[in-house]
């Protein structure tokens, strides 16, 4: 699944507005909690480094010295 700011801080705002708050009010709330989700997002993808684990399976065709391949199952990362 794909990160969203958007979606992030619609939660957040969600969960810390009052329901008897102004519409306006809420509605500011949201939109800087939209604001700090996609910050925070956007700070993840250019910063973030995927580490996956040594053994995942590859198949590989070709010659001794001119071989392609791709991985044959899901690897597990960590993000560092």
């Amino acid at each position: 699944m794909a990160m969203n700011g958007k979606t992030l801080g619609d939660e957040i705002a969600a969960l810390i507005t009052d329901s008897g708050a102004p519409d306006e009010m809420k509605d500011k709330i949201k939109k800087l909690w939209e604001d700090i989700g996609d910050a925070i997002v956007k700070h993840i993808e250019e910063n973030a480094v995927v580490t996956v684990a040594a053994g995942i399976p590859v198949a590989t065709t070709g010659s001794q010295s001119a071989q392609s391949g791709a991985t044959t199952s899901t690897g597990t990362g960590t993000i560092a």
